[in-house]
C-alpha cells in the first residue's frame, strides 16, 4: 500500500519545530536543480550538509559541471542558515560494478534500483560515521522516481546504520514545479538525462524519434 510520504514529512517537521531545535541532516543530492527546492524547504528545520555522491554520472566533465552548479546554487540562494557541501568523489567504477549484467534494463528498472541503493548506502554510512541525526535524498523530487521505492531503501538502511531516515516525496506541494522556477531564476544547468550512459542513450533515442 502506498504511503503519503509528504504527510509523514509534515508531521516530522511539526515535531522538530515543537522541540525548538534544528537537528543535523545529511542530504544526498544529484544536481543543483533538484536540490534547489529541497534546500529552500528544509533549511528552516535542519542544519544541512549536502553530499554530492553520484558515481553513475557519465564522465568526469559532466560530474564536475553538475558539482560546480551545486556550489554556485548554495553560494547564491538566500538561505537563513548556512549550508555545507561535501564532494563524495567521482568513482564511476562503483556504478559500473553494480550495473554489470543489467546494461539492457529499461530506465526505472533493476539497474536504477541498484543505483539508488548504492548512493543511499554511501549516504547512510557517512551519516552514521559523522553522527548526523537524519539522512535523506533529493531524488524523490523527480517525476520519474518512485518515492515508495526510495523511502523503502531509506528505511532499510536506517535500520542497518542506526540513523533516522527523513521520509519524503519532494515532488509534492509543487516541489518539482518550484525547482523548475528556481532553475530559471538562477539560470541553472538543467541536464535532460539522469546521469548514467544508459539514461543518456535513452534520451538521445527519444529525441531522434
Amino acid at each position: 500500500m502506498n504511503k503519503n510520504y509528504q504527510l509523514i514529512l509534515n508531521n516530522t517537521l511539526k515535531q522538530i519545530s515543537a522541540a525548538n531545535r534544528r537537528p543535523s541532516l545529511l542530504l544526498h543530492v544529484c544536481c543543483a536543480p533538484c536540490s534547489s527546492y529541497v534546500l529552500e524547504y528544509l533549511n528552516e528545520y535542519f542544519d544541512i550538509t549536502v553530499l554530492f555522491y553520484n558515481p553513475n554520472i557519465t564522465e568526469n566533465a559532466e560530474y564536475t559541471k553538475r558539482y560546480n552548479e551545486l556550489i554556485r546554487l548554495v553560494s547564491e540562494l538566500p538561505y537563513k542558515y548556512p549550508i555545507k557541501v561535501i564532494d563524495g568523489g567521482y568513482t564511476p567504477e562503483q556504478f559500473t560494478a553494480i550495473s554489470k549484467g543489467l546494461e539492457n534494463e529499461p530506465e526505472g528498472g533493476k539497474r536504477c534500483l541498484k543505483c539508488y541503493h548504492l548512493r543511499l548506502r554511501f549516504t547512510a554510512n557517512m551519516a552514521n560515521k559523522h553522527k548526523f541525526d537524519y539522512f535523506t535524498t533529493t531524488l524523490s523530487i523527480s517525476p520519474h522516481k518512485d518515492a515508495n521505492i526510495l523511502n523503502s531503501i531509506g528505511k532499510e538502511l536506517s535500520d542497518e546504520y542506526g540513523v533516522e531516515y527523513l521520509y519524503s516525496d519532494f515532488k509534492k506541494k509543487n516541489g518539482y514545479k518550484r525547482s523548475c522556477e528556481l532553475s530559471r531564476i538562477y539560470n541553472l544547468y538543467r541536464q535532460d538525462y539522469c546521469g548514467c550512459i544508459y539514461s543518456k542513450m535513452e534520451r538521445r533515442n527519444q529525441n531522434e524519434h
